[in-house]
């Protein structure tokens, strides 16, 4: 009604008692700001894109031991279906690097293309991938695999490649446990993908049981860096928050509403949201978190 001032001005207002006999205090608005989240209409209105902060991104060599030892690396590859979405599935022997993509289609052409992508991760890091352990129904990928460098070998035909598959159901244990947790009755293709792959966000965080390194995580080692609690911990998956939309000087909304999906994993802190408007995955590094969904 008064125009919506910022929260201090508000609270300025209303200790002078600018306008009469309000009877608003100043522990009411903060209350009503620390339950509700700040008001939507000032972020919509007022919001301004916030300079980047510049980071200097310093990755950790993979040590020497290590990559004595482990260069050559075998690459377990199978598919994992989501509610009828296929994505392509891999984790190395001893590194316990686990990757994940989805897939448009269950071509050939489009396995071949994730795993030379697989393939050129670990080789930034000084690692080559030179088998590939696959089911026996990829055994027609041989001669492809060549071109790639990799040797094929294909277990039986009543087998299957136990890393990879133990990788999968654990994939699907936490992202069943995320999915059960969330308050919607049904969601974009977009959040369920953005799901299962914020598992494996995690699950490449910390180090595992049987790796290599008790102290250093598969994603420093093959990525360079760790995450940060205070940086990539901030909204959990499915928290509605407001970030900023590109505008210009016209009445249009500064910000949108948004899903949040997982850290992107960058020096900044950077998260990644599905758009309430557009239905897009946005990578945005400020936002402001409003009312988290109630468990």
């Amino acid at each position: 009604m008064i125009g919506r001032p910022s929260t201090r001005k508000f609270i300025h207002i209303v200790n002078h008692n600018l306008l009469q006999n309000y009877p608003i205090t100043e522990s009411d608005i903060k209350n009503a700001e620390d339950i509700l989240g700040p008001n939507l209409g000032l972020l919509k209105g007022k919001t301004v894109r916030e300079k980047g902060e510049h980071m200097s991104k310093e990755h950790t060599t993979v040590p020497r031991s290590i990559l004595e030892i482990h260069r050559d690396v075998t690459l377990c590859v199978d598919l994992m279906f989501v509610n009828t979405a296929p994505f392509l599935v891999t984790i190395s022997r001893n590194l316990k690097f686990g990757t994940i993509e989805v897939l448009p289609n269950r071509k050939m052409t489009s396995i071949l293309k994730g795993v030379k992508k697989v393939k050129d991760i670990y080789a930034k890091r000084g690692f080559r991938v030179t088998l590939g352990m696959m089911d026996n129904e990829f055994e027609h990928l041989r001669a492809d695999f060549v071109n790639l460098g990799l040797e094929l070998n294909v277990v039986a035909n009543d087998k299957h490649v136990p890393e990879v598959e133990r990788y999968i159901r654990t994939i699907k244990e936490r992202t069943r446990s995320v999915y059960n947790m969330l308050p919607y009755k049904r969601m974009p293709a977009r959040m369920l993908v953005e799901m299962v792959q914020a598992s494996v966000f995690w699950l490449n965080t910390f180090p595992p049981s049987d790796g290599i390194s008790d102290t250093m995580s598969p994603r420093l080692l093959i990525v360079g860096f760790n995450v940060d609690y205070a940086k990539h911990c901030k909204l959990e998956f499915g928290t509605y928050a407001q970030v900023h939309e590109d505008h210009d000087n016209s009445m249009a909304t500064q910000t949108t509403g948004a899903i949040a999906l997982r850290p992107t994993g960058n020096a900044q802190g950077g998260y990644y949201f599905m758009s309430l408007t557009t239905g897009r995955r946005l990578n945005r590094n400020h936002w402001t978190s409003s009312i988290a969904f109630t468990r």
